[in-house]
């Protein structure tokens, strides 16, 4: 069966990005060589799904950051081309969180990363996450787009562990109860 995971950073309270979808406080973090385990929980995902914004802020990183096959969830990409340097690495779709789920699923994938303000709510919505790292870095933006928004109802969570590193970074692992 496949299952969706989050790893995300926020600032301390709760942006992913500046209003602009700007990420530059996330990047210019002045750190010392710490291992917050992304290369671990990288390590065991077999396909990464994002949404448009997240996609515009990395698709010029030199080098590709990723291994894994990329969907990019957007009405507005999904008419386009994929950018030639990223052919057979990026697709993207118009699909339903659900059906791309399903997709992946018929693709042989089993653990699947979700990446992506908007895209975790709409996958949060559907019961699609099944858990999620969340590290909290020491800097207040006061205002920006939100990790969470809206639900429809309650979405109860098993917390897995806290984890504090000298840069001032909280990780926490949490598990969605079904």
């Amino acid at each position: 069966m496949i299952t969706g995971h989050v790893f995300i950073a926020t600032s301390l309270d709760g942006y992913i990005a500046r209003k602009n979808g700007d990420i530059e406080w996330l990047l210019q973090q002045d750190l010392p060589e710490e291992n917050h385990g992304y290369e671990n929980f990288i390590c065991n995902i077999d396909a990464i799904i994002m949404g448009r914004g997240t996609f515009e802020a990395v698709c010029n990183f030199t080098p590709w950051p990723y291994e894994q096959p990329i969907v990019v969830l957007s009405s507005t990409l999904a008419a386009q081309p994929v950018p030639e340097h990223l052919i057979g690495k990026v697709r993207f779709s118009n699909q339903t969180p659900k059906q791309v789920m399903l997709m992946l699923e018929t693709e042989g994938c089993k653990r699947v990363y979700i990446d992506g303000g908007q895209i975790v709510q709409s996958f949060l919505k559907q019961g699609l996450i099944h858990d999620l790292i969340i590290t909290k870095i020491p800097i207040l933006l006061g205002e920006g787009r939100p990790l969470f928004g809206p639900i429809p109802h309650d979405i109860f969570l098993n917390h897995l562990n806290t984890q504090s590193f000298p840069s001032g970074f909280i990780q926490s692992h949490y598990e969605i109860v079904k």
